[in-house]
């Protein structure tokens, strides 16, 4: 059975980089029929906190992303220390005892030879008497032996790859404080859980071939693999700077619709155009993993403003019924006043706005010259109520009055009736009006 997983860390807000990938995972479950496992990486006990693992469940909740089941990587060691125990007794498992500023020291001077930056192995080399007394000193952290050689795999984006395991470091898997580090308890939980295809960000390829060495190590084969391009800022500049004001929950917070937002993201990067679904079905049954490129793809949060638009268009009455009971819409005009601005709305938000104007009525915006003009013609327009051939009647008997015709005529007085120069027709927006306008 296809078993996919997203393993967010709680030690922040999703943000939209995290959404594309489980995004991605979410839909292949789906169009499978497999599971989707929402796994919260856990095992940093400093950073992670519980409000962040209830949020990320929020986020996916409001989106519709929902899980098969949730796990926390911080209820799993005695698994992964099982599978370090496995390495050790393998000799794959070997302890070393620098400290962060010696790895740097030693890292620099290689690039300064020209050389890359990687781990030398000195651990290995090391005397029983000498790791004794290095232990003595400080606690060891535990690097996984690589066996140098090609390590291969057909990625599901990227096609075929091929990294020397030779110009990459033997992974840290647990550090000198005992806490499982991402590769150790990743490879633990794809194995254990079933996972058979992971989809994650082009900067987790080397991750990738080190994994694939590890669970062979313990005896599993790996998933299938692909990884998507990185997203960048629309000028193609580094988005890591911006993801703190692209977290899902200030999205949220902006108006953006979950559709809008999934619309985007599920297309974004692939040879299909991007169109806005009415449903996550819709969404799954037109995704194509193979379908997405290898290039940096470009996300602009302003794509979303015309998508959210078009999203609240499309809701029906009863989507938005309650929203506008809680505006304070009389029953009897609430269905009328959907109809009339739900075309002219950016967010759902907006719609507080039209219905304030309509309630209490608007700032006209009269130019100098239309003042006198509009002066007239609102002594010519009856107290409410409107009807729907109020508008026409008025500004019929306006024209014959004064002369004015088209734009002249009809411009400042919607002016002077909405305070804005747009909006929806007047005839449908007048019987909405509870007060007569006024200069």
């Amino acid at each position: 059975m296809t078993t996919t997983r997203f393993a967010p860390s709680p030690t922040g807000y999703i943000h939209i980089g995290n959404l594309r990938t489980a995004l991605m995972n979410w839909m292949i479950a789906r169009k499978a029929g497999g599971t989707f496992i929402l796994r919260l990486d856990d095992t940093d006990p400093e950073r992670s906190k519980q409000e962040y693992a209830d949020a990320i469940q929020e986020d996916l909740e409001w989106l519709g992303l929902t899980w098969d089941r949730i796990e926390r990587q911080s209820a799993r060691l005695d698994r992964y220390h099982a599978a370090a125990d496995t390495l050790r007794d393998k000799g794959r498992f070997y302890e070393g005892f620098e400290t962060p500023v010696e790895l740097d020291l030693k890292r620099k001077k290689q690039l300064n030879m020209g050389k890359p930056p990687v781990y030398d192995r000195a651990a290995l080399a090391l005397s029983e008497d000498e790791k004794a007394r290095l232990r003595a000193e400080r606690d060891p952290h535990w690097r996984f032996l690589l066996d140098q050689e090609r390590i291969t795999w057909t990625d599901g984006i990227l096609g075929d790859i091929s990294i020397d395991a030779a110009s990459v470091s033997d992974p840290v898997l647990i550090r000198g404080d005992g806490q499982v580090l991402y590769t150790l308890a990743s490879v633990v939980d794809d194995t254990e859980m079933g996972v058979t295809h992971v989809v994650r960000g082009s900067d987790h390829v080397t991750n990738t071939a080190t994994q694939i060495q590890i669970m062979a190590a313990l005896g599993h084969g790996h998933p299938e693999f692909a990884h998507h391009s990185l997203l960048t800022g629309p000028q193609g500049e580094a988005l890591s700077k911006r993801l703190g004001t692209l977290s899902l929950r200030d999205l949220r917070a902006g108006g953006v619709e979950p559709m809008a937002l999934l619309s985007l993201m599920a297309r974004l990067g692939s040879s299909q155009p991007v169109e806005l679904r009415s449903s996550l079905d819709e969404l799954v049954e037109g995704f194509d993993i193979s379908h997405f490129g290898v290039a940096p793809t470009k996300f602009d949060a302003e794509d979303l403003k015309p998508l959210t638009a078009r999203a609240v268009a499309a809701m029906p009455f009863a989507r938005v019924k309650d929203e506008i009971a809680g505006l304070g819409v009389p029953d009897d005009k609430a269905a009328q006043f959907w109809e009339v601005v739900k075309d002219n709305v950016a967010t759902r938000a907006g719609m507080a706005d039209w219905w304030a104007m309509m309630r209490d009525g608007a700032t006209p915006d009269v130019a100098e010259e239309d003042r006198e003009f509009v002066a007239q013609a609102l002594e010519m327009l009856p107290p409410p109520p409107y009807g729907p051939e109020t508008w026409a009647n008025w500004t019929g008997a306006v024209k014959e009055a004064t002369g004015r015709k088209g734009k002249g005529l009809f411009m400042p007085l919607r002016k002077a009736v909405t305070g804005q120069a747009r909006g929806p027709e007047m005839a449908d927006l007048m019987p909405l009006l509870e007060k007569a306008p006024k200069l």
